[in-house]
């Protein structure tokens, strides 16, 4: 897998600012069958900063109905939160 095919896209939530602004952490979509060595490599890659630790996590899709009787699923993702390095940003605008 290359580095586009690796990191979706980078989550821009509220939560995510703060961290951004606070602890230099980034929230990013990561492909689920990749592991914290190919995320830290494609992060690095992609925005040119230096990573120092790589959290990620599962998260499980939810029930949802849209407009029809049958209910159905969102699905299932891998966050992974990006630490950089001090002095390090990604920009996102």
């Amino acid at each position: 897998m290359n580095a586009f095919e690796i990191i979706k896209t980078v989550r821009v939530t509220e939560k995510g600012t703060r961290q951004s602004s606070s602890l230099n952490q980034y929230t990013v979509v990561a492909d689920p069958r990749a592991n914290k060595t190919q995320i830290r490599q494609a992060v690095q890659e992609l925005f040119k900063v230096k990573v120092t630790r790589v959290n990620t996590l599962n998260v499980r899709g939810k029930p949802r109905r849209q407009r029809q009787p049958a209910a159905g699923w969102t699905n299932a993702w891998k966050k992974a939160i990006v630490t950089l390095k001090d002095g390090d940003k990604i920009v996102l605008t």
